[in-house]
């Protein structure tokens, strides 16, 4: 087990897929609030389970009595999921991957945690977001390399004006480009294998579809 990478179950929806059991085998395990209810599905067993357990149904509750709680009151200052990082952080989190952050009904949520990963990987830390059939990793100044299925689909939205920023192995190879905040440029792309971001400066998100191939 690896004793830096913690697996943060969020309330979203998610779909088992072989990349998504691979990516949470032998993590460390923290829940927040609903999102216990994915450890079940995924045979995974937290070490804690933290939030105001608004979403939690009793069942759950019941199924995970052993499991320590952290609980907050409702009216809190930040959401279950970042207090879920913040405690993975305290007991040594160098590498995240929080499943269950990009699909379900509150949209503000999903919007929430991708801005919160690139935070997190300014500070230093190595994130991924996943659905199982969805993945997202933030990109900031520097290198990331993605392994994705030939032919599969990803986009690259930008948070701010990106400077700088080159795609390689990819269907729509991108080289030093300047992509206006706002701009629909690197949205549907399809991957050749393996594919290379390079950024000079900004902030964006990789959102990448490995099971996607409807760009073939």
């Amino acid at each position: 087990m690896s004793q830096s990478t913690f697996t943060i179950l969020l309330g979203g929806e998610i779909q088992l897929t072989d990349r998504l059991i691979e990516a949470v085998a032998g993590t460390r395990v923290i829940a927040a609030d609903g999102g216990m209810r994915h450890a079940i599905a995924l045979g995974l067993e937290p070490e804690l389970w933290v939030g105001d357990f608004d979403s939690a149904p009793a069942a759950l509750t019941d199924a995970f009595q052993h499991v320590p709680r952290q609980p907050y009151p409702a009216a809190k200052a930040a959401t279950d999921g970042e207090i879920a990082v913040s405690e993975a952080i305290r007991l040594g989190a160098r590498r995240l991957i929080l499943v269950g952050a990009l699909a379900g009904d509150r949209s503000d949520h999903a919007l929430q945690h991708l801005l919160y990963a690139v935070r997190l990987a300014e500070e230093g830390f190595d994130v991924l977001l996943t659905s199982g059939t969805e993945e997202a990793v933030p990109l900031i100044p520097g290198t990331i390399e993605l392994d994705m299925p030939k032919a599969s689909l990803f986009s690259v939205p930008g948070f701010s004006e990106l400077i700088g920023l080159s795609i390689e192995n990819a269907r729509y190879p991108l080289k030093d480009f300047h992509l206006p905040f706002g701009s629909s440029r690197t949205i549907s792309n399809v991957a050749e294998g393996k594919v290379h971001f390079t950024l000079q400066s900004g902030r964006a998100i990789v959102l990448a579809r490995p099971y996607d191939f409807s760009g073939v």
